[in-house]
């Protein structure tokens, strides 16, 4: 079977239908259910939710370590030189930009509702330790560091390099499906990649609404803390048809415009707020502790990643690190949807890098900042209110540590902007990637569909708040990560063995060919010089591409057709380029085009009024090939054409 390229479409239109109606129904379902019946919901779903973790804690931790080993090697080994789409592709978004939407869409809020709140837990609470300690200290910020740290963004990092290599690298829909091509080849466009989608669409449905869910309930409690406001239902409602309503203009604008400017948005006022609660507090003491957290975490990372507390209570185990493996599973599919769809054109080794280095050296220096803080007044400065905060009412925490520093009141304010901001770049977000997954991967869709899914994930987050149903949808979108972190492992190996081949392929491309070296009379070094020095207009190449390239090609072809094998020459005409695709059935197809493509004219160019020039550059299948054949002769074009095929077909002897 062929894994590298897609030999069906998804059905054609804006929208899977099968998909959108299938998921809709569900998620109906699902919420009347829930609602209804949300006493007995939340007991089913937590007795499952209990059982999994009971007998399946060992898998978790296996599947986590075997995903955070194979994140780092893929970065670190030869498939790193792979780019996430055609070798010509560029990235769509600068670094600023990419990191702010990896912040924003991976884990923004949880810095806000945890920041302060899980390292103090920890401490009070530990698994090991006596509470209340140094010792107890130091090992809270390890814990917060291992659960917030290299596991979980290589969960997300391994999901959404599946998708984007699958999508931008091979052709196949940008949907969860695809991560299933090598396993089971063209059957993913039928009911089981359907079933697949359905099932990213409702989980990632679930996961944004329960968060929004909790998530106003500590707006609530800073709009309290600050204005009196009152802590009621009415009042969380009227904050969520707000998220809502601005959620819905971000993706109707799209993601250059919404999703990224809000994104960038939240950044700054994270650094902002992070740098004031620095400048105001031991700022030389806040740098040592985040050095030295960093240091003990690396230190303990073989161990932390393996300990299930065998010989102790295993009720810590349970209600901290098995939960947050099953809430960054159950997360992937939106997650990671969501980077494969900004990360078109890095390479493998510079997505791996920036999805683990950045989002966790942020997360650490972020957590040492506030919970070392915290820790410290409890400490060292007597503050129990402060623990006794946290143990009461999560949702105050961060405002409640707030209260130690000047400006509180400012630094409040900026807290309740940043958590609304990142609400809504959340409920964007996944409605864009739930328009996705109900679109086939296809990203240019009528705003109504992206408006729909937005108010959707609204809808559903006001219905289970008001009716209750919120714990029972949020116990089983975590339940629902064991047989996704099953399916996860499989798609795993059928990654690297498409990897493989990719690789195997790159590797009988390693000759570039700079100038012709066969085919008829080598070109003489003075026609090799001019061609070198003048800059080809766009006219130019496409004359030369219909007057050379094309007959060479029809030469080719009609050779081929001879020996009764499948071959077509097609015609770009919005880019001008002219291609020779040689079917082979079943097995990988050659494809040879030559593009004209345009450069910034050089300062030593003879013309100073032309803005740019062209070359008659060749792509194949993987992309352009960066070597330009404008004015080469038609023997040596047809020499070129048979040395790519050639290599091409030892390609194919190599992986069979």
């Amino acid at each position: 079977m062929n894994t590298l390229e897609p030999a069906l479409e998804l059905p054609s239109g804006s929208l899977n239908r099968p998909v959108f109606f299938g998921a809709s129904a569900l998620i109906c379902l699902l919420v009347i259910l829930a609602t209804a019946f949300p006493d007995a919901a939340a007991e089913q779903f937590g007795t499952l939710q209990s059982q999994i973790l009971d007998k399946a804690s060992w898998f978790y931790v296996m599947t986590v370590a075997i995903i955070l080993v194979v994140t780092l090697y893929l970065g670190a080994s030869r498939f790193g030189d792979i780019k996430l789409g055609p070798d010509h592709a560029q990235p769509q978004f600068s670094y600023g930009s990419w990191f702010a939407m990896l912040f924003s869409a991976g884990m923004g809020i949880g810095l806000l509702f945890f920041g302060v709140s899980e390292p103090v837990m920890h401490f009070l609470t530990p698994p090991e330790q006596v509470p209340g300690t140094v010792e107890a200290a130091r090992e809270a910020l390890v814990l917060t560091f291992f659960h917030w740290g290299l596991h979980g963004w290589a969960i997300y990092a391994l999901v959404a390099l599946m998708l984007a290599f699958f999508a931008y690298r091979h052709n196949l829909p940008l949907t969860l499906r695809s991560a299933l091509h090598p396993l089971i080849g063209d059957r993913i466009y039928g009911p089981i990649g359907h079933a697949v989608d359905i099932f990213a669409i409702i989980s990632t449905i679930f996961g944004v609404a329960t968060s929004l869910g909790y998530g106003v309930l500590q707006v609530n409690a800073g709009l309290n803390h600050l204005f009196e406001v009152p802590v009621a239902g009415s009042v969380q409602i009227g904050l969520i048809l707000v998220i809502t309503l601005l959620a819905t203009v971000s993706v109707a604008t799209g993601l250059e415009k919404g999703i990224r400017r809000l994104s960038e948005l939240n950044m700054v006022l994270a650094l902002a707020l992070l740098a004031l609660v620095v400048f105001l507090g031991p700022t030389s003491w806040l740098m040592e502790a985040f050095v030295h957290n960093s240091g003990n975490y690396l230190a303990s990372l073989v161990d932390k990643t393996f300990n299930l507390y065998l010989y102790e209570s295993s009720e810590w185990m349970g209600g901290w690190t098995l939960l947050y493996w099953g809430w960054w599973l159950s997360w992937a599919p939106f997650v990671g949807m969501f980077i494969a769809r900004i990360s078109r054109g890095r390479t493998i080794r510079e997505f791996v890098t920036g999805v683990l280095v950045v989002p966790v050296g942020f997360t650490f220096f972020w957590m040492s900042v506030f919970g070392n803080s915290a820790i410290d007044l409890i400490l060292n400065k007597g503050d129990q209110a402060l623990a006794k905060v946290v143990e009461q009412d999560v949702a105050l925490a961060f405002f409640a540590f707030l209260e130690h520093y000047p400006m509180s009141q400012l630094l409040s304010a900026v807290a309740i902007v940043m958590i609304i901001v990142f609400f809504v770049t959340s409920a964007d977000s996944g409605a864009m990637v739930v328009d996705m997954l109900a679109s086939g991967g296809q990203d240019e869709t009528p705003v109504m569909q992206r408006v729909f899914w937005a108010a959707m994930i609204g809808l559903v987050a006001m219905v289970l708040l008001y009716a209750g149903g919120l714990a029972s949808l949020q116990t089983a979108t975590i339940a629902s990560a064991l047989p996704f972190s099953v399916a996860l492992l499989a798609c795993t190996y059928g990654l690297i063995k498409a990897l493989r081949m990719d690789q195997t392929k790159r590797e009988t491309l390693s000759q570039t060919n700079l100038a012709p070296t066969t085919g008829g009379a080598t070109l003489s070094w003075d026609t090799r010089l001019q061609n070198v020095v003048r800059f080809s207009r766009k006219g130019q190449v496409e004359r030369y591409l219909k007057c050379v390239v094309e007959p060479a090609m029809v030469s080719v072809a009609e050779l081929l057709e001879m020996e009764q094998i499948d071959v077509r020459i097609a015609h770009d005409e919005a880019k001008g380029s002219v291609w020779l695709e040689v079917l082979h059935g079943e097995e990988i197809d050659f494809y040879y085009a030559v593009r004209p493509r345009a450069y910034a004219q050089p300062a030593f160019a003879g013309d100073e009024e032309a803005q740019e020039y062209f070359r008659a550059e060749v792509h194949l299948r993987e992309g352009g090939q960066d070597y330009d054949i404008m004015g080469w002769n038609r023997e040596q074009v047809l020499s070129d054409i048979v040395e790519q095929y050639e290599k091409h077909l030892h390609f194919l002897h190599l992986v069979r």
